[in-house]
């Protein structure tokens, strides 16, 4: 069954607080923590991949805070997914530049390319869904 990480649940909640605030505004780690009531140092972990992959940007100081870096229709949930979490596959198999290593079945596997297919179809899906679709 394909899970989200609570990695990414966090980033998908934090990404959405932020959305949710006006246009500029920042908004800090605290206030997304106590808003979904999740933990303050995994939401602190989110935002900063967030901001190392260009979706969200951060001030320093005792004003500053996070911000997203582009309108919520710009990013896609796969963008905000891929921040936190490089294992949003089907199987260890579907990782890019997966081997041999990976899997002993890896060379006589009958379902790596079908699962390949449904793995394009739901990457589809969450390139296509933006964070304007989910507030």
């Amino acid at each position: 069954m394909l899970k989200l990480s609570k990695k990414a649940e966090y980033a998908l909640m934090a990404a959405k607080f932020m959305a949710l605030q006006n246009s500029g505004s920042l908004t800090s780690a605290r206030e997304i923590a106590e808003g979904y009531k999740i933990p303050y140092p995994l939401v602190a972990k989110v935002l900063q991949s967030l901001v190392r992959s260009n979706l969200a940007v951060s001030v320093k100081g005792v004003n500053g805070g996070f911000s997203l870096s582009r309108k919520p229709e710009q990013i896609s949930l796969l963008d905000i997914i891929a921040a936190v979490d490089n294992n949003f596959r089907l199987a260890n198999c579907m990782q890019p530049y997966s081997t041999e290593a990976d899997c002993s079945h890896f060379n006589c596997c009958k379902i790596r390319n079908p699962l390949a297919e449904v793995q394009r179809k739901i990457d589809k899906v969450f390139i296509e869904t933006s964070l304007t679709q989910i507030l």
